[in-house]
C-alpha cells in the first residue's frame, strides 16, 4: 500500500472515530419580549441620547467628566479589555505558520564501536581528511510550525476570544453607564439633603419663637411649664437632626469624591428648586431597543457566541490535527564551509497527523463542560433581557406614581402651613393649647421633609430610567 493512501485511511479513520459522542445539546428556550411598557408604545427613545444632552445641570456634567477620567472600577475595567483584545490577537496569529530564526552550533564525539563513530573514521569529509573525532556542528536558518486548521478548531478559539473581547467592551460600557447614574443620583441626594438643611433651620427659628412665646405665656400666668418643656424639646430634637444631616452631607459629598476617584473635598452643586418641573421627559422606546442599547444584554450575547464557539473548538479536538515543520538553512562542520553552495544547503520537511484514539475522556469532558458553559451562557442571555425589561418596566410605572404623589404632597404641605400659622396665633390668644402647636409644627416638618424626598425620588427615577433604557455608555 502506497503512504499516501495509508495517510488518507487513517484520517478518514480518525475523522469516524471523532464523530461519536459529539452531540450539541442546547436548550433554546425563546423568550417573547413585550411590545411596549405599560401601553406606551413610543419609537423615541432617551437611550440614544448622550449623556452630556440627557443630563441638563452643567456642574453635574462637570463631575460626570472627571469620574469618567479618574473612576478606579472603569481604569480597571478598561485594562481587562485590553488583556482581551491582546488574547484575541494572539488566537487569529495561531492560524498561520510560525517562522523563527535559529543558529546553533553543536559540538559531538560517536562512540567509536558505533555505527556512527566506525563510520566516520574510514570516511573522507573532504578530500583526504577523515571526519574528525571531535566534530562541530554550525548551523543558520529558518524553522517552521504550522497546525492546518482542517476542522476549524483555530478558527473557532479565535472567534471564542474575540467575542469575549466584544463581552468585556460591553462591559466596561456597564461600568460606565452604572458609574454616570451613580454620580448623578449622588449628585441629586446631596441636593436634596442641602434642602432638608435648609428646612431644618427655618424650622429652628420657628420653635425658636415658639418657645419664646410660651415662656411669656408662662411668665404672664396663661401657660404652664410643661409647654415650656415640650417646647424645649420639640427645638433640642431639631438641632440633632441637624447636626445629623451635616455627617451625611459629609458623607455623600466623599462618596461622590471616591466615584471620582480623588480624596475628600467639599463638592459645588446648584440649589434644588422643588418648583420647577424635571428637567427632561424620558422617552421609553420599544423593549426590542433593549438588545442593541443595553450593555448588560449585548455583553451576555457576546458570552453566548463565545460558548457556542468553545462548542465547536471543543467538538473539533476529536478530530485529527494535522501538524507540518519544516526547516531551510545552511549547516557545515567549518565556518568557512557555512555559506557554500549547494553542499551545505540543509532542509526538511515533516507531515504529521495526530489523532486521539485511546483514552479520549479527557477530550469528551472537555466538550460536555463547553456544551454545559453554552447552556448556562444562554440562560444568562435570556436572563439579562428580563432584567432588563423589568427594570424599565418598574421604573415607568414608579415614575408615573411619584409625578401623581408629588401633587399630592404640595397640596397637603400648602394646607399644613396654613394650620401651623393659624395655630400658632391661637395659641397666643390662648384659644388653642401647646399640643396642637407642637401636632401641627410636627406635621408640617415632616411632610416638608417628605416633599423634598418625594422630589428626589423623581431625579433618581428619571436617572435610572436612562440607565435602564441603556443609556449613558454612548
Amino acid at each position: 500500500m502506497k503512504p499516501f493512501n495509508i495517510f488518507i485511511y487513517a484520517l478518514l479513520f480518525s475523522t469516524l472515530m471523532g464523530c461519536k459522542n459529539t452531540q450539541v445539546i442546547v436548550h433554546d428556550r425563546q423568550l417573547a419580549v413585550p411590545s411596549s411598557y405599560l401601553s406606551n408604545s413610543d419609537s423615541l427613545n432617551s437611550a440614544d441620547l448622550k449623556w452630556q444632552k440627557f443630563f441638563g445641570d452643567t456642574i453635574l456634567k462637570d463631575l460626570i467628566n472627571v469620574a469618567i477620567k479618574n473612576n478606579l472600577d472603569l481604569l480597571s475595567a478598561l485594562q481587562k479589555v485590553e488583556i482581551l483584545k491582546t488574547t484575541a490577537v494572539a488566537n487569529k496569529a495561531s492560524l498561520f505558520p510560525s517562522a523563527n530564526l535559529n543558529t546553533s552550533f553543536l559540538q559531538r564525539k560517536f562512540g567509536l564501536y558505533t555505527m556512527d563513530g566506525a563510520g566516520n573514521i574510514t570516511t573522507e569529509i573532504t578530500p583526504g581528511q577523515i571526519v574528525p573525532i571531535h566534530l562541530p556542528d554550525f548551523y543558520i536558518g529558518l524553522q517552521t510550525n504550522w497546525e492546518v486548521d482542517v476542522w476549524g478548531k483555530l478558527r473557532s478559539k479565535r472567534k471564542a476570544s474575540l467575542m469575549r473581547y466584544l463581552s468585556g467592551n460591553e462591559g466596561k460600557n456597564a461600568v460606565l453607564s452604572n458609574i454616570i447614574a451613580n454620580v448623578a443620583n449622588s449628585y441629586f441626594e446631596l441636593q436634596a439633603l442641602d434642602s432638608e438643611l435648609e428646612l431644618i433651620q427655618k424650622t429652628l427659628q420657628l420653635h425658636q419663637t415658639a418657645l419664646d412665646l410660651s415662656i411669656a405665656l408662662k411668665s404672664a400666668g396663661r401657660s404652664n411649664e410643661v409647654a415650656v418643656n415640650q417646647f424645649k424639646a420639640q427645638m433640642l430634637n431639631a438641632q440633632a437632626y441637624e447636626k445629623e444631616l451635616n455627617q451625611t452631607i459629609l458623607e455623600v459629598e466623599n462618596k461622590i469624591n471616591f466615584l471620582l476617584g480623588r480624596f475628600p473635598q467639599p463638592i459645588i452643586r446648584k440649589e434644588l428648586s422643588l418648583n420647577d418641573s424635571l428637567f427632561i421627559q424620558p422617552r421609553f422606546g420599544v423593549p426590542a431597543q433593549l438588545l442593541k442599547n443595553r450593555p448588560d444584554i449585548r455583553q451576555a450575547e457576546f458570552n453566548l457566541l463565545a460558548a457556542k464557539a468553545d462548542v465547536k473548538s471543543a467538538k473539533a479536538a476529536f478530530y485529527p490535527t494535522l501538524n507540518i515543520t519544516g526547516a531551510f538553512g545552511f549547516q557545515a562542520f567549518n565556518p568557512a564551509f557555512l555559506f557554500t553552495t549547494p553542499e551545505s544547503m540543509a532542509y526538511s520537511l515533516l507531515g504529521s497527523l495526530i489523532a486521539p484514539l485511546i483514552n479520549r475522556n479527557a477530550i469528551k469532558a472537555e466538550f460536555k463542560n463547553a456544551n454545559a458553559l453554552q447552556q448556562n451562557a444562554l440562560f444568562d442571555y435570556q436572563k439579562s433581557i428580563l432584567t432588563g425589561y423589568t427594570e424599565v418596566y418598574n421604573e415607568v410605572a414608579r415614575l408615573n406614581s411619584l409625578e401623581e404623589i408629588f401633587v399630592l404632597k404640595t397640596e397637603e404641605v400648602g394646607e399644613l402651613e396654613k394650620a401651623a400659622g393659624g395655630s400658632l396665633e391661637l395659641f397666643k390668644t390662648g384659644r388653642s393649647s401647646y399640643l396642637e402647636v407642637l401636632t401641627v409644627q410636627q406635621g408640617l416638618l415632616r411632610s416638608k421633609i417628605e416633599l423634598i424626598h418625594m422630589k428626589k425620588k423623581q431625579l433618581y427615577t428619571i436617572s435610572n430610567i436612562y440607565k435602564a433604557l441603556g443609556g449613558g455608555w454612548r
